[in-house]
């Protein structure tokens, strides 16, 4: 059990650096391309990559699961959560969108209880309110400068924690390898069919960079451009398992407070591909919704005394 512990956090802290990656990838190519061409390239990409390592871990035939419908549930809730965080992305600044991006992990913290059964005590709850006050902090109401695009990473951030409550539950059937493969079909299904109801629509443009990165039309991209989105299907393909498998091995309270380490790497991203400089309200509101993770996760395990372990707590 520790050693699953163990291997559990320790694919949750990889899985996020490699997705980081993605961030800026996405964020590059934002201005020019549609997030439904983006997504779909990543995910035709990391396809064959799925297939070879599902044949590896479990056979093909575990493809064809009599949880069929749970995991193909996970995966559209996880297809909307990151359109919504991609969505977010192309208005707001990296720090920004992924510093609220991480209520994650509490929403993982909050929800563990009625959903996994874990035990959850009211400090859980008011660390919840504490990160929901770091939110505020940085979306500065009133202040005339909120973008409604920071309530899409905040709604991605909701759907991904659950996301990830539903892979600590199918986890003792599926493997990760699976959970990815379906993931990854989704989202190429899921990118075709919206990007076909917009084109329907005749909906072409839009004046906000999130809704404009959402109709803009497909266009064959220059060569530089399709390796940049074909490298998210290498990088996602590896996240994805990385970040199931952290789930499937370790209680969702055990590992979740790890998503914390992808602070260290989008602001960095940001600030090296696009002169980004996270402002002092940032800092401030993610450290709150940081330190109100790492508080809770510090109570739980001291009131950890047994194998019941206290609930604690995915972007791209």
């Amino acid at each position: 059990m520790p050693n699953r512990i163990f291997l559990g956090m320790a694919s949750l802290c990889l899985g996020v650096l490699v997705f980081s990656l993605q961030d800026p990838l996405i964020k590059a190519v934002s201005d020019t391309y549609p997030v439904t061409e983006v997504m779909a390239i990543r995910s035709i990409v990391a396809l064959p990559i799925l297939l070879v390592l599902v044949h590896a871990d479990v056979g093909l035939r575990a493809i064809f699961s009599k949880r069929f419908r749970m995991l193909t549930m996970r995966a559209m809730i996880l297809f909307t959560s990151y359109t919504l965080y991609y969505l977010a992305i192309a208005a707001l600044p990296l720090a920004d969108a992924v510093a609220l991006y991480f209520m994650a992990p509490l929403i993982i913290m909050a929800l563990a209880g009625p959903y996994l059964g874990e035990r959850v005590a009211w400090q859980t709850l008011v660390t919840v309110m504490v990160g929901m006050l770091g939110v505020l902090v940085m979306l500065r109401p009133g202040a005339g400068l909120f973008d409604w695009a920071a309530l899409l990473s905040l709604a991605s951030a909701v759907l991904y924690g659950f996301s990830q409550l539903m892979a600590r539950k199918i986890g003792d059937t599926e493997s990760s390898t699976i959970m990815a493969f379906y993931q990854n079909g989704v989202y190429v299904l899921g990118a075709a069919a919206v990007a076909g109801l917009f084109w329907l629509a005749g909906i072409a443009h839009a004046t906000h960079p999130s809704l404009e990165f959402l109709v803009r039309p497909w266009i064959w991209p220059t060569p530089i451009d399709f390796l940049t989105m074909a490298a998210c299907g290498v990088v996602a393909s590896a996240g994805m398992i990385l970040l199931s498998q952290a789930y499937r091995l370790a209680p969702a309270n055990g590992v979740a407070t790890f998503e914390y380490t992808g602070i260290i790497w989008s602001p960095l991203w940001g600030f090296l591909f696009f002169a980004e400089v996270p402002r002092s309200t940032t800092v401030i509101g993610a450290a709150l919704i940081i330190g109100a993770g790492l508080f809770a996760l510090n109570a739980s395990r001291s009131r950890s005394s047994g194998p019941a372990i206290a609930a604690t707590c995915d972007p791209a």
